[in-house]
């Protein structure tokens, strides 16, 4: 068999074993994944039946809460390899079957939250609806415990979906709710430490210094395309301030920072923007590009006014950072953080 033919074969067998592989590991990925929500969802039900039990005992026969503390270390000593059964998670275990009664029933969702996540949501809420809310999100998006906490801290359900846009005429739907609910208001910087009369230079710089809280306070989907985007249009050079991609709304999304409140005018010039990138930059198979306009604050009025004729998507917001009067310019943007500041004494140690 000539040798080029040997080869052939070779990278043929290689490419079928490489596609085997794939199909192999998949399978077993998929598998950890459905035997640890499993696993998950036993714990989560036992933990509300023990619950359920106790808050009974209780309710009923009048049991004190000397019985946490007596079942506890009982517990402890029974199954001495297992964890979960402190005094303190016995009570949020308690809790958890109180706030939810009906939890075989109707509210499976937090059953498919690991525990921490629903120590988290008793810890921070206490309206229902807003817990179930949470959940929901954390099963689509796959939030750590951390960005759960991030999310709770920051308001996210007050936020999302809460800006002012002309998506509803300018997007066809599904795609005008799934972008709505994209954005927010107002967006939380709590990350950086702005001057009172701060300028975009130093917002951008601000954000892009911490661009993956940055990237998180955005929300999942976005990448970031650059910043001061070039685009020459007629001739003349003009500049994005920020441009991002958007993988689940499959397009482009142009940011432009104010460092004052809105006004009218600003619509205009990122329409002009839009306009460009769809011309320029946007692939056949892409949706139309989409423009924020994110500013240090606006009259709700007079942005739903400005957004009423214009033909291009665009949501308007405002943002929230730590303002102070003055900040020396080598400090522009934003201040070391203390976890920063120890970082770097313990380095000098």
């Amino acid at each position: 068999m000539p040798s080029n033919t040997v080869e052939k074969v070779q990278a043929k067998d290689l490419k079928e074993y490489k596609e085997f592989f794939k199909e192999i590991k998949e399978k077993i990925l998929t598998s950890q994944v459905k035997a640890a929500l499993a696993v998950n969802h036993e714990l989560i039900n036992l933990y509300w039946d023990i619950g359920s039990k106790i808050h009974l005992k209780q309710k009923d026969e009048g049991w004190g809460a000397k019985t946490i503390e007596n079942l506890a270390n009982d517990l402890k000593s029974s199954f001495p390899e297992m964890k979960g059964f402190s005094h303190r998670n016995l009570k949020y275990m308690v809790q958890f079957a109180k706030e939810y009664p009906d939890l075989a029933i109707g509210q499976q969702v937090v059953a498919q939250i690991p525990w921490g996540h629903n120590i988290l949501l008793l810890q921070k809420l206490e309206i229902l609806q807003d817990r179930l809310w949470y959940a929901h999100k954390t099963i689509e998006h796959g939030w750590s415990r951390s960005v759960l906490l991030h999310w709770l801290d920051s308001g996210l359900h007050k936020r999302e979906g809460k800006a002012v846009t002309n998506f509803q005429i300018t997007l066809p739907s599904p795609q005008s709710d799934l972008a709505h609910q994209t954005l927010k208001d107002p967006y939380c910087f709590d990350f950086l430490t702005l001057r009172e009369k701060h300028d975009e230079q130093e917002l951008e710089s601000g954000l892009l210094d911490h661009v993956q809280r940055f990237l998180l306070e955005l929300g999942a989907g976005f990448s970031l395309v650059g910043r001061q985007v070039h685009l020459e249009v007629g001739g003349q050079d003009f500049y994005i301030d920020l441009l991002f991609y958007h993988y689940k709304l499959r397009c482009f999304i142009v940011v432009e920072l104010k460092a004052t409140d809105f006004k009218p005018e600003f619509v205009g010039k990122l329409n002009f923007y839009l306009s460009a990138v769809d011309d320029k930059m946007r692939h056949p198979d892409d949706k139309s590009t989409i423009g924020l306009l994110l500013c240090k604050g606006k009259n709700k009025v007079v942005a739903e006014y400005a957004l009423r004729d214009i033909n291009k998507p665009i949501g308007i917001s405002q943002y929230e950072a730590k303002i102070i009067e003055s900040l020396p310019d080598e400090l522009k943007g934003s201040l070391p953080t203390i976890e920063q500041i120890e970082q770097e004494l313990e380095t000098k140690e």
